[in-house]
């Protein structure tokens, strides 16, 4: 018996030996190689902290349910992945904790990719306590998906995520074989930091699936996720498979919608919604397919319109393919709240059946929502609103039940779609308003039984309510801490410095200035002229100004033919106020780069003179700014006006969201003052935008060939208001599009032609 003891003890620690878990810390590629290729279940590898720069790893392992193997950084955040790199992971239970991607893009078409080829593909692995900051493409039309989920069971926690300027969704769920679908991962408890404006499609936050295989399931959770300014297109969520959750998110101020775009029966439950006054961009749901249920909702300020309103139930094709518009059937809105949102409800949206003469019948979206139920939703205004609802064709199929709103409101139907009710909300945070009582009169709906919390995660049984929320409400909800989103260790806050002022007054001190400037930093020219013979490269926040603005300083630049006295560069940010640039005819004003535009730039001209250059800008083919604003300036004497027209492949880009040109004189413009284009039918793309305000042109245009002065193909949203247009030799001022209500207000015209309107534009198909 005793020998028999010995031999078990023997055998035990033998096993445990067998199995021991080996912590190796790795200090160059060579060693992690090495340290992957032997790793065992319960290992655990180390990055040594610094910077890990043009590195491919391949985390090719099997660990097991008990016992993953781990790739951390050595401290969370220290180890920085740069340069050209990625990270690729084949096999099962990995995890990845604590990685910094940063200064750099990826070679391949993922950043974090949850597979390495076909027949390594992950399953129940983990990427965690992570961030991918910035980490764009040079050329923001070069497509990549930052994470890029294969397999079944994979996992993206308490990461931060922002700053993607380039084509291609920040993540991307495949669906592409069975090895994909019915895959239950989990996006969880992240926060996605501001996604810029990408001016064009293909700028969503997250997709699941894609047109081809939007009839697979996915099962694939996002929740408890907080969206911070995702602005890159009108999707921030673009769901395209079936039997996806999207639970407990809040969408900060994001100029964009959770969007059900292609899949049926999907649940969307217990989001925030919040807008301000600043933007009609920022939206809410957009429902279109079968079966999907939208539950206890709060919407604050949610102020879009059609595709971007609050609740989108748009209109289908009938027998639609596979890449356009299902009809809306058998979904359920029950239970959300709507404060302040303009006209929350706006119904078969995207009807278009007046658009027959220049689209084709997979386009023509005729096909209403049916056998539909909205129930129990509570809408709530602080002022007069008397359309609430807007409805762009008959809304029959629609069964409406129990709908409350606290202000009278016009309705086309005998049977009104909301019921007036006299309830008042108290304000507890800058964006939650809560009910002083529960409105118990609700309607029970077929399943309605299981909706058994509300967005707060209180019980609707005993006391239910119409309504998002249910009293009481704890008083420290309404409060957003960025803390409980995203990693441990990363803040996106950033402290606010004050202006750095440099005054100058040689050309020699100026070029100084501005090559040793850090960002945010004013240079103030003493009066005088400066010759300048380069390009001066802007890539950060400049602004430069004359310090005496009654004698402002004159820039006469100098340089060759066909160069730019000022190159916008990625995040260049530049202000001229109070200056006079000169040129001489045969160069430009302000271009951008060529090459490598791999983030926006933004252009303030105020106050200011410019004169004698071939353009007063120029973009060129794959560039992008946010904003152009000239402002109470003069632009004279040169050949042609600012061309924003590079992006001719009618793919639904553009070069700049918003031009703002008010106060300011064009004369002797030879050619047109605006080239501005979006070409490309996408019914999903709202923008460019201009208001062109107050100002006049005069004796412009002699040789523009076009025959018009301002030449906008295909932009969405157009004011033009209050302009003077005297002794311009065209035909044309400009050609609006009716069909978007483009906007031509109190204009005078002496001798310059006509506005035209064009109801329905003919554009290039792209799908």
């Amino acid at each position: 018996m005793k020998n028999f003891f010995v031999l078990n003890l023997a055998f035990l620690l033998f096993s445990f030996a067998a199995i021991g878990k080996t912590t190796l810390k790795v200090k160059n590629e060579a060693e992690l190689k090495t340290a992957i290729s032997n790793a065992k279940p319960g290992d655990e590898i180390i990055l040594s902290n610094g910077t890990w720069k043009n590195i491919q790893i391949k985390f090719d392992s099997k660990g097991t349910k008990d016992n993953p193997i781990t790739l951390r950084a050595e401290t969370s955040g220290k180890v920085s992945i740069e340069g050209v790199s990625d990270l690729k992971i084949g096999g099962s239970y990995l995890v990845i904790r604590g990685l910094y991607f940063r200064n750099g893009y990826t070679p391949s078409k993922s950043v974090i990719d949850f597979h390495i080829d076909s027949s390594k593909i992950a399953n129940n692995c983990i990427v965690t306590d992570c961030v991918i900051e910035d980490f764009t493409q040079l050329n923001r039309v070069r497509s990549d998906h930052w994470i890029e989920f294969w397999g079944r069971h994979n996992e993206l926690s308490n990461s931060y995520l922002s700053g993607k300027s380039n084509q291609g969704p920040t993540i991307m769920v495949i669906l592409e074989g069975n090895e994909q679908i019915n895959n239950y991962h989990k996006i969880i408890n992240n926060h996605f930091g501001p996604r810029p404006r990408k001016g064009g499609p293909h700028g969503e936050t997250i997709q699941i699936g894609d047109s081809g295989t939007s009839m697979a399931s996915s099962y694939t959770i996002v929740e408890h996720n907080l969206f911070e300014r995702c602005d890159g297109e009108v999707e921030i969520i673009s769901n395209k498979s079936n039997n996806n959750i999207y639970r407990d998110n809040i969408f900060y101020k994001s100029e964009g919608s959770l969007v059900l775009r292609h899949g049926n029966y999907c649940t969307i439950d217990s989001n925030i919604f919040i807008g301000d006054e600043n933007s009609d961009f920022m939206g809410g749901i957009r429902l279109i397919n079968t079966g999907h249920w939208i539950t206890n909702n709060y919407f604050y300020k949610i102020k879009g319109n059609e595709f971007r309103s609050a609740l989108a139930v748009m209109n289908g094709v009938p027998k639609s393919p596979q890449n356009r518009y299902n009809q809306v059937t058998d979904a359920v809105v029950a239970y959300n709240t709507f404060v302040d949102c303009g006209t929350p409800w706006q119904l078969s949206v995207g009807a278009n059946m007046d658009k027959s003469a220049v689209l084709p019948a997979q386009e023509i979206r005729s096909a209403r929502p049916t056998r539909t139920i909205i129930a129990n939703n509570l809408i709530y205004n602080s002022g007069d609103v008397k359309a609430p609802i807007k409805a762009y064709d008959k809304i029959d199929g629609i069964l409406f039940k129990n709908n409350i709103i606290n202000t009278d409101y016009e309705s086309k139907s005998e049977t009104k779609e909301l019921q007036r009710n006299d309830f008042t909300l108290n304000k507890q945070s800058d964006w939650l308003y809560v009910p002083t009582a529960n409105q118990t009169d609700v309607y029970n709906g077929f399943d309605f039984e299981n909706i058994t919390k509300d967005v707060f995660g209180n019980g609707r049984n005993p006391k239910n309510g119409i309504g998002a929320m249910v009293l009481p409400v704890e008083k420290n909800k309404g409060q957003i801490n960025k803390k409980d989103f995203g990693t441990s260790w990363f803040s996106n806050d950033t402290l606010i410095t004050k202006p750095k002022t440099v005054q100058v007054s040689t050309q020699k001190e100026f070029l100084k200035a501005l090559s040793e400037a850090s960002s945010n930093t004013i240079i103030e020219l003493k009066s005088g002229i400066y010759k300048i013979t380069e390009s001066l490269k802007i890539d950060k926040t400049i602004a430069i100004q004359s310090r005496d603005k009654k004698s402002k300083a004159i820039l006469e630049y100098n340089g060759a033919n066909n160069t730019a006295a000022f190159l916008m560069l990625p995040k260049g940010n530049l202000v001229l106020n109070a200056v006079i640039l000169k040129g001489k005819n045969t160069q430009n004003a302000f271009t951008t780069k060529e090459k490598e535009m791999s983030s926006a730039y933004n252009l303030k001209i105020e106050n200011s003179e410019i004169s004698q250059f071939d353009y007063v800008l120029k973009a060129y083919k794959d560039s992008f700014s946010d904003t152009i604003a000239i402002n109470n300036s003069i632009i004279k004497d040169c050949k042609n006006g600012i061309s924003l027209a590079a992006e001719n492949d009618d793919l639904g880009e553009y070069n700049a969201e918003f031009l703002l040109i008010t106060n300011t004189k064009f004369s002797t413009i030879s050619n047109y003052i605006l080239d501005y284009y979006r070409g490309g039918y996408d019914e999903s793309t709202i923008g460019g935008n201009l208001i062109f305000d107050n100002n006049s042109v005069i004796n412009s245009g002699k040789l523009e060939a076009s025959g018009t002065l301002l030449k906008l193909q295909g932009i969405v949203n157009v004011t033009i208001s209050n302009n003077i247009f005297s002794n311009n030799a065209v035909k044309t001022i400009a050609v609006l599009w009716g069909e978007k209500e483009q906007v031509n207000s109190n204009n005078k015209i002496d001798n310059s032609g006509e506005f035209k309107t064009e109801q329905n534009l003919k554009q290039k198909m792209m799908y």
